[in-house]
């Protein structure tokens, strides 16, 4: 699997002021390193060679602690959002001369520990213009906003939510470059409402994750990533 990976890490983080007032969340301390560095090792543990980081905000500090990604038998290259914030779908627009026709996208505070070989290979089986990971949710570590029918994406709204939505966003998208055709140039544009139109266009493929998600978005969501990951370090 070569599918580089999109990385959006150019938002505001306020919900963690203040922790990021002077930093990104992706330099949040968990278990005594960068949250980026335990993100990274596990892509490239899952045969991730090549990461893109969108960033925005802080993005030099990023660029500070990650370099080229050598050590971490990485190659990364940056895509700044500029003077105008592009939102998730917008800042991958933006990124899409250094990406491939094909390639994940994730959120700069998620650690997502799913087989990401098999996600990319049920895209490429599906020959849809995206895929969006889920995970059966019910309710349990944030809010459903899926409707899953035998394998099939149903609905998907983070706002308006119905009471058939047992499964959430996982957080681990992939994409075919024309996916973003319909994202304008230099403009806001949230990765939700880009999959809403994929979704109405019956090009939004689904994969079923089994394994729980972890994030740095929020306080609660730190304390559970260190649980998990100072635990493995002493296993």
């Amino acid at each position: 699997m070569s599918f580089p990976v999109a990385i959006l890490s150019g938002g505001m983080a306020t919900r963690l002021f203040p922790l990021t007032t002077e930093q990104p969340k992706a330099l949040i301390d968990v278990c005594g390193e960068p949250f980026l560095a335990h993100q990274l090792r596990l892509l490239k543990a899952s045969g991730v060679e090549r990461v893109v980081l969108c960033v925005g905000r802080f993005g030099e500090m990023l660029r500070d602690y990650a370099g080229d990604g050598s050590r971490f038998g990485l190659k990364i290259d940056y895509s700044f959002d500029g003077p105008v914030l592009l939102g998730t779908a917008g800042a991958v627009k933006q990124a899409l001369p250094l990406l491939d026709e094909n390639f994940f996208v994730l959120y700069g505070d998620s650690y997502l520990p799913c087989d990401y070989r098999a996600v990319a290979h049920s895209f490429q089986e599906s020959r849809k213009l995206g895929l969006m990971t889920v995970f059966r949710n019910e309710g349990r570590w944030d809010t459903s906003n899926v409707e899953m029918s035998d394998g099939t994406i149903l609905a998907y709204d983070k706002k308006n939510r119905t009471p058939n939505m047992n499964c959430i966003d996982y957080g681990l998208g992939v994409f075919s470059a024309p996916a973003f055709e319909s994202v304008p140039p230099a403009t806001f544009f949230d990765l939700a409402k880009l999959y809403q139109l994929l979704l109405a266009n019956t090009q939004l493929a689904s994969f079923l994750v089994q394994e729980r998600f972890y994030e740095v978005g929020s306080f609660e969501g730190i304390e559970e990533l260190k649980g998990f990951l100072c635990q493995k370090e002493h296993l």
